[in-house]
């Protein structure tokens, strides 16, 4: 009776629906995701970093896009190009972290997999440039430097970083 109702709890519940993996499962997973993916706040303070940080940073975005802001520092290459470009403007031993708009755009994982066929190691910035200028970090347009205040939807207000 206890495993029927326990049963029943899990699948009338849209989140137990289908149990949690395995603890194995789940460290194999989210570690693979971490070698995939860069935190915008990770990679702003690897940047900030005296030294050499390790990797390059690379915008996928049009010409407009990257006029519009970009995170200094940045390489711009479009996507459409990197198959031409990419060995002129980036050394393969060096990792590349590519970015595009945010969230809602698969542009710096279209360009993640591009640079990955041509033998560069990748990962892609999570939350994008949106994410970015909306943790509060500098970025550079064709008017000048620029940095909004940090949302507190994104960042912490009173600390250096959220802690996570």
């Amino acid at each position: 009776m206890v495993m029927t109702s326990h049963f029943t709890a899990l699948a009338a519940n849209p989140v137990l629906r289908v149990p949690p993996a395995s603890p194995a499962a789940a460290a194999a997973h989210f570690g693979a995701s971490l070698a995939f993916h860069a935190d915008v706040s990770d990679v702003a303070s690897a940047l900030a970093a005296d030294g050499d940080p390790g990797f390059v940073v690379l915008d996928s975005r049009s010409a407009a896009s990257w006029d519009q802001g970009h995170i200094p520092g940045a390489v711009h290459l479009p996507t459409a190009l990197i198959p031409e470009q990419a060995a002129a403007l980036l050394d393969p031993a060096v990792p590349v972290v590519t970015y595009c708009w945010g969230p809602g755009c698969n542009g710096a994982t279209r360009a993640a997999l591009a640079l990955a066929r041509l033998g560069f190691q990748v990962k892609e910035m999570l939350g994008g440039f949106e994410y970015w200028v909306r943790e509060g970090f500098a970025y550079e347009a064709l008017e000048g430097d620029a940095r909004r205040a940090a949302d507190p939807l994104t960042a912490p207000v009173d600390a250096a970083d959220c802690g996570c």
